[in-house]
This record gives C-alpha cells, sequence and structure tokens, in this order.
C-alpha cells in the first residue's frame, strides 16, 4: 500500500513540473522581470536609429538648399553676364558628357574583370593563394586618389602612348565609332581614355570585394545540389551562385558608378584640359569633379556660383544613378538563396 501511495505521489510531482500551463507561467513571470529594462532599451535603440536617419535627411537636405541657393544666380544668368559665349547649360553639358564617358569605359572594364577576381578568390584559387590575393584587393582600396593620379599621369598614360598610336592608325575607319580613336591622338597620353582606365582600377577593388563577399555568402547546399545534378563548376556558378547574388552585384557596381562619378584628384592630374571632343585618345574632355577641383580655388562671383552649379548637377546625376541602382535591386532581389 506504501509503495502505491510513492508511486502515486511521483507520478503526481513529474506530471505537475511537465504542465504546459506552469512552464508558460514560469515564461511569463521570467520575461515580466526584466521586461522594463528590454523596453528601455528598444525605446533607446529605436530613438537612436531614428535619430541618426533624421540627421542623414537634414545633411542631404541642407546639401540639396545651399547647391540651389548658390547655383540660381548662375543657371539663370545670360552668356553676356557669365562672360561666355554659351549659357549654364551650353558650359556645364560638355564636362556631363566627359563625366559620364569617363564613368561608363570605367564601369564596362573594372565589372567583368572585378567579378571574374571575386570568383576566382572564392571558388577557384586555393586557400594559400585566395587568401593573400583578398588581402592585395583590399588595400588597392586604401590607396588614396592622389597617388593613382599621380601614377597614371606619369607612369600609365606615357605606357599607353605606342597603344594610342596603333589604334590611331589602325582603327579610326571603323563605322560610327572610328572617330573615337583617332586619327589624332596625345604623345603624353593624357586622355579621357587614360583617365577612365585608372578609373576602372580604382573602382576595381570596390566591386571584387563586395562580389567576392556576395559569392562566399552562397547556400552550400545550392552549389552541392547543381554539382550532385551533373553540372560543371561553371554552370553551378551560373545556376546558383549568380541568381543569389544577382542584387548584390547591382548594388557593388552602383557603388563602384559612384566613386567614378565624384571621383576629382585622379581625373585632374591626368586629364589635359581642353573643349568637348569625340576622340577618347586626343587630349582635351574634362568631368565637372576636374573642372570644379582645377577652378573653384580662384573662381568669385559669377564664376564661383557657375561651378557650384556644376556641382548641383552632378548631385543630381549621383542621386538618379542611386534611384536607378535601388529600382534594379527591388526587381533582382525576388531570389533570395532560400526559395
Amino acid at each position: 500500500m506504501s509503495q502505491t501511495t510513492s508511486r502515486e505521489s511521483r507520478v503526481s510531482q513529474s506530471t505537475s513540473t511537465t504542465d504546459p500551463e506552469a512552464e508558460a507561467s514560469d515564461v511569463t513571470a521570467l520575461v515580466g522581470s526584466g521586461s522594463s529594462g528590454g523596453r528601455f532599451g528598444d525605446k533607446l535603440f529605436a530613438g537612436i536609429t531614428l535619430t541618426a536617419g533624421i540627421v542623414i535627411l537634414v545633411v542631404l537636405a541642407g546639401v540639396a538648399i545651399f547647391l540651389v541657393r548658390d547655383a540660381a544666380p548662375a543657371i539663370v544668368a545670360t552668356p553676356e553676364e557669365l562672360g561666355r559665349d554659351t549659357g549654364f547649360f551650353g558650359y556645364v553639358f560638355p564636362l556631363i558628357i566627359g563625366t559620364l564617358v569617363a564613368s561608363a569605359i570605367a564601369l564596362v572594364v573594372a565589372t567583368p574583370v572585378a567579378i571574374g577576381v571575386a570568383l576566382f578568390i572564392s571558388h577557384f584559387a586555393p586557400r594559400r593563394i585566395a587568401q593573400p590575393l583578398g588581402y592585395v584587393i583590399d588595400l588597392l582600396a586604401a590607396i588614396p586618389s592622389v597617388v593613382y593620379g599621380a601614377w597614371g599621369s606619369t607612369f600609365f598614360g606615357p605606357a599607353l602612348v605606342p597603344a594610342y598610336a596603333w589604334m590611331a592608325e589602325n582603327l579610326n575607319w571603323i563605322p560610327f565609332i572610328g572617330n573615337l580613336f583617332g586619327p589624332d591622338y596625345s604623345a603624353a597620353g593624357r586622355t579621357l581614355l587614360t583617365a577612365s582606365l585608372v578609373l576602372a582600377v580604382m573602382i576595381l577593388p570596390i566591386i571584387t570585394s563586395l562580389c567576392r563577399e556576395l559569392f562566399i555568402q552562397t547556400p552550400k547546399l545550392h552549389e552541392e545540389a547543381a554539382l550532385a545534378l551533373g553540372a560543371t563548376r561553371w554552370r553551378m556558378i551560373r545556376a546558383a551562385v549568380f541568381p543569389f547574388a544577382r542584387a548584390g552585384i547591382v548594388s557593388a557596381v552602383m557603388l563602384g558608378l559612384g566613386r567614378a562619378l565624384g571621383e576629382t584628384m585622379a581625373v585632374t592630374l591626368v586629364l589635359s584640359q581642353g573643349p568637348l571632343t569625340a576622340n577618347l585618345l586626343a587630349p582635351g574632355n574634362s568631368t565637372i569633379p576636374a573642372e570644379i577641383a582645377l577652378h573653384f580655388p580662384e573662381a568669385f562671383g559669377i564664376n564661383r556660383q557657375l561651378l557650384i552649379g556644376a556641382g548641383l548637377v552632378l548631385f543630381v546625376i549621383t542621386m538618379l544613378v542611386n534611384m536607378l541602382a535601388r529600382v534594379i535591386i527591388s526587381r533582382s532581389a525576388e531570389f533570395s538563396g532560400a526559395n
């Protein structure tokens, strides 16, 4: 009889300890004991993030207001008031073309190279080679732009002169694009094409580093499934890695484009200033940042407002590029790697 009673008492104790209602009440009591501190921490963190977002918007609005206010007199001024043959838009149009052409060439050259290097580091290179190569790529991003500019003007540009001479002699006959390659070329190599290639070298580590991290984060199950189905490594990359990293690749490319659009010192040191020309091998052409860097220190009055107006145009171009990037990313983000 006593054994039965003790067995029933043990059963009742075990039942009471595994009661779901009791466990729920214990969890509620535990959460409730720290709810006041948790709510305060959540409110503090939310306040800090909200403040940071507001500060960014205020600074951006302040920059926009400053640019519009100081550029307005130059935008509406007549050519006589500006002391030029054309008005504001006639002055800034060649600079816009030079900026967009230089950035576009840099992006076309750097993007495939950056993606290829990132794939080599993440999927092909042995570990003893991948790590040092990754460190070198990261180090390239830390080099100051003025160093790139000095390298481009003193070494890289003159080294390209034989190639420019060959292109001027052999490529200027091509229909529609022949004017881009001659017949004249710069004997010093200080051309828009040289500046574009220097920009490509500058944005290469940015795109490579971001793409490398994206490729490494590709779900291993996707890669192994593709390989198990008989795909080669390249087909596995096309089927699993690229779709997963598509939105991130667009972000990396747009970040590199933003760096190319706003680069100042490297382009200023490499370019030989001159009027707009379709020949990429000849002296001339300029970009908005280089124009501002060259003439802003001694500018005053309407000329200073003219350069601020050029800065406003660059600000608008950068905003439009960022908005376009967000649209592309939102359309490319449907594949999350988990679906």
